[in-house]
């Protein structure tokens, strides 16, 4: 699920986002010189903020590869063996269990938000940035499975705040550049401002009129700050992020079988996803109220589980890293030779990862582990139905989005853009899976719904 507003906990600071002063954005005209003032003084920082905010996501990303390119290539190289260990298939887990720890409780902030809550788009104080940011990278790469738009959408944030301390704004006008920080941060993630702004506009729909401020100055943060990726004049720009598969086939035309075939795949991934929260939940039940363990402990114990399932799939024929890590750079197990058993004990083993590191206390995004399930699930489609692979990725990416977040629009652009232009005639059964993912999300979830389980800050 993806939140717009604070909660109790959540780093965000207060204030309507609407507001003007002591009015509201509804009762006030747009020809209210006011008003044009306020957002044209908006759109400004909006445009400064867009550039440094993509600089630290960037950067963010390029040091999470390269301490996991450290963490599992370099090292095994150094010890002599071609792959990972075992021991290091369950050590590095836990260890970033205790990175994780600390940052928790050392520095304020408790590492951002809590990932089993769903995807919090709520502003994030500077003084949090140290503490989201260790967190997340005792978490990305190490093995744990969450992803790193969560972080991304945080020290954007802190960033458009940063950037902006210099000038005097109400609380309403800091969580608009926050947001704006935020658009251009995960604009770095998902390849360019669409998918970004579609997340972030549906996110805060419930808002109505009152969005107004914050989509403004946030567009115009994304545009100005992947101009850090596409260069501008003789200037070629640093190399940007794509979730783009290449080598897909065209896909076309659609057939009966295939409609059937993609509603299937929305219908499971839905259920997945959905037995993945209710076991987190169960497990903070467990750890925390019949174990009576602490932060700290459940993290170790996390860490330890993730990896004892990586073993446990490796035994079984699976390749650990597929259930290791968020599953954004194994998005090609589609185009692979793997048998359905192989593929079964991938998604069980992933599945069940995903649950402990939602609920242990590690922080990151919940949604690419929920994508990587989904194109899983489509997988298995391809070899038992002969489907196209393109079909196969449009429809699972797009129905594991919408089953995590609980959105409509913004898994189908995602989709449409995992495929490119070979997977524009994806299009229908897409729509009607991602639907069907969402209708069957919702109606567990009013089912399943468990009462708050947040673990709380570690505090000691």
């Amino acid at each position: 699920m993806v939140d717009p507003s604070p909660k109790p906990g959540d780093p965000a600071t207060p204030g309507d986002v609407a507001s003007t002063g002591d009015a509201d954005l509804e009762s006030i005209s747009v020809d209210d010189p006011k008003v044009q003032r306020m957002f044209l003084r908006l759109v400004v920082l909006g445009l400064l903020v867009g550039v440094p905010a993509a600089l630290v996501a960037n950067g963010f990303l390029n040091l999470v590869d390269t301490i996991h390119d450290w963490l599992w290539t370099d090292l095994p190289d150094d010890l002599g063996v071609d792959t990972p260990p075992w021991y290091l298939i369950v050590g590095l887990p836990i260890v970033g269990g205790m990175i994780v720890w600390a940052a928790r409780s050392l520095l304020p902030g408790d590492g951002g938000h809590n990932p089993l809550t769903g995807l919090s788009i709520a502003p994030t104080p500077v003084k949090y940035a140290p503490s989201v940011a260790l967190a997340a990278l005792g978490t990305l790469p190490f093995g744990l499975v969450l992803g790193p738009e969560a972080p991304l959408i945080a020290l954007g944030s802190a960033t458009g705040l940063a950037v902006t301390a210099w000038v005097r704004l109400s609380d309403p006008e800091k969580r608009a550049i926050a947001s704006a920080g935020s658009f251009s941060a995960i604009s770095a993630l998902f390849g360019g401002p669409v998918v970004a702004g579609v997340l972030m506009m549906e996110g805060g729909i419930s808002l109505g009129r009152k969005l107004t401020p914050v989509l403004v100055p946030g567009l115009v943060a994304a545009g100005s700050g992947y101009i850090v990726f596409t260069g501008i004049g003789g200037w070629d720009g640093l190399d940007p992020s794509s979730l783009h598969i290449p080598g897909l086939p065209k896909y076309g035309p659609v057939g009966w079988g295939d409609i059937g075939i993609g509603l299937l795949i929305g219908l499971f991934t839905a259920v997945v996803v959905a037995i993945v929260h209710v076991v987190a939940h169960a497990n903070v039940a467990v750890g925390r109220d019949r174990l009576r363990l602490g932060p700290g402990p459940m993290l170790l114990v996390g860490g330890a589980a993730v990896g004892g399932l990586a073993l446990a799939a490796d035994a079984l024929g699976a390749d650990p890293t597929d259930v290791l890590f968020s599953g954004q750079d194994s998005l090609g197990i589609v185009g692979s030779d793997l048998g359905v058993g192989v593929l079964l004990v991938i998604i069980a083993a992933k599945g069940l990862a995903y649950a402990v590191s939602l609920s242990a206390g590690f922080r990151g995004g919940p949604v690419f582990p929920s994508i990587f399930l989904g194109i899983a699930i489509a997988t298995i489609a391809i070899n038992v139905f002969d489907i196209s692979p393109t079909l196969a990725v449009a429809v699972g990416g797009a129905a594991g989005m919408a089953a995590c977040t609980k959105l409509l629009f913004t898994p189908l652009v995602f989709g449409i853009l995992l495929v490119g232009g070979p997977g524009v005639d994806t299009v229908v059964p897409m729509v009607l899976a991602t639907v069907l993912a969402w209708l069957v999300t919702m109606a567990l979830d009013r089912r399943l719904s468990a009462p708050d389980m947040a673990e709380g800050p570690a505090t000691g």
